[in-house]
């Protein structure tokens, strides 16, 4: 256990630093997320590979809505039969409180408090979309809160988990064991444990699957690797650090078009840029310091990347693989995890040191409000939203 104890230790300790931002190029996709080609400089292009998404895919995988767009099921409003009776309520897990927060968007009030586990740090949507699953990572366990209600129910014993994700075809939840350095795959309706899988890193947090759901890339928070995990196999399969200085890889997330990868690093101070197919060393892309977590706007055209340790929110270009906007937080703020509203046009964030939430406007960056929560703020989901299936975290949706 005491390994267990330094693990969580780190993380409550851990404060930004200042570190070298190595300048690299951004790449640019020979296709753009609406199917358009483009016309890249060929150094910049990451993969002269076939498109993902027409290569075999995972068994049992929904198929692509769009075969040049994994996000075309995510468009404002399309909220499918499962989730249509829910209401919008914004889902907010306060690490310290071992609480969650219940806000109405209409309102940007917070109108119930539910007592979960020990350091909740995600609130996450299951692959049916019927469930949401508070990650009570010291506690243990998993709190259960039925998006009809509202309400909370009886936690089910998990181990360690710091954050979960659900396999493409619906069968696994992968649950980011953190402190136990494994990845650990369960059943994904009753959390059984069906595989355990150890891993040569310290501090396994955020993935995103591939295109064809073959296979995900995971990012190390404390030891700064990259993982590249096969789906149908449940093994390691690709190990690698980046370049440079060690730094603190955080939330990822894959391109529209599912050639580029981009993990957020907080010590960094950007986004790795990387080709998941080969898993050669990523890119560097400066984007303000403590990069943290990234969300794709409803139309698949914009990135957007909060910068935790400066107060900002980066805006990234998803056809040309380029920086356009930088949105700074009135008074500061510690802009953390989160997701968009059903339509697209409010940007909701956790203030992690802060005790607070963002609600932000996406048309221009203009500060909504904010709201007060309890103590650290963490993966916060805005639910029900567009989609047909949940990949977990706080909310990745095809």
């Amino acid at each position: 256990m005491g390994g267990f104890r330094l693990a969580a230790a780190r993380r409550r300790r851990f404060t930004l630093s200042a570190s070298l931002v190595l300048l690299l190029c951004a790449p640019l996709w020979a296709t753009g997320c609406d199917g358009r080609g483009g016309s890249p400089p060929a150094s910049d292009t990451l993969s002269a590979s076939p498109a993902p998404m027409a290569s075999a895919a995972l068994p049992g995988m929904p198929k692509p809505v769009d075969p040049h767009d994994l996000y075309a099921a995510d468009r404002p409003g399309h909220l499918v039969d499962a989730v249509k009776r829910f209401p919008s309520h914004v889902y907010v897990p306060n690490l310290r409180s071992d609480t969650v927060s219940v806000i109405d968007p209409a309102t940007y009030r917070v109108i119930d408090t539910l007592k979960v586990g020990r350091e909740p740090q995600h609130v996450v949507p299951s692959w049916d979309l019927k469930t949401l699953w508070v990650n009570n990572d010291l506690g243990n366990s998993l709190t259960p809160i039925d998006p009809a209600t509202g309400k909370a129910g009886p936690p089910i014993r998990v181990e360690d988990p710091y954050n979960l994700y659900f396999t493409p075809d619906g069968r696994y939840a992968v649950v980011m064991a953190s402190n136990l350095r494994q990845i650990v795959f369960r059943d994904a309706h009753t959390m059984a444990l069906v595989k355990a899988v150890p891993v040569d890193c310290a501090g396994v947090n955020h993935a995103d699957f591939s295109a064809n759901g073959r296979y995900f890339i995971v990012s190390c928070e404390f030891s700064g690797d990259l993982l590249k995990i096969d789906t149908a196999r449940q093994a390691v399969i690709g190990h690698l650090k980046p370049p440079g200085t060690p730094g603190m890889p955080q939330d990822v997330k894959i391109s529209p078009d599912g050639r580029t990868w981009y993990i957020a690093d907080m010590t960094r101070n950007g986004v790795w840029v990387l080709d998941g197919d080969r898993f050669t060393p990523p890119r560097l892309l400066p984007t303000g310091k403590g990069a943290h977590g990234l969300y794709v706007s409803r139309d698949s055209r914009t990135l957007y990347i909060s910068n935790r340790g400066e107060g900002s929110i980066s805006l990234l270009d998803l056809h040309s693989g380029r920086l356009t906007g930088k949105w700074t937080l009135p008074g500061g703020g510690s802009p953390d995890m989160g997701g968009l509203s059903i339509d697209g046009k409010i940007l909701w964030l956790s203030g992690r040191y802060h005790a607070e939430v963002y609600a932000i406007d996406t048309s221009n960056g203009h500060l909504i409000k904010k709201i007060k929560v309890g103590s650290e703020p963490h993966g916060l989901a805005v639910y029900p939203q567009p989609g047909r299936y949940s990949l977990g975290h706080t909310g990745v949706f095809r």
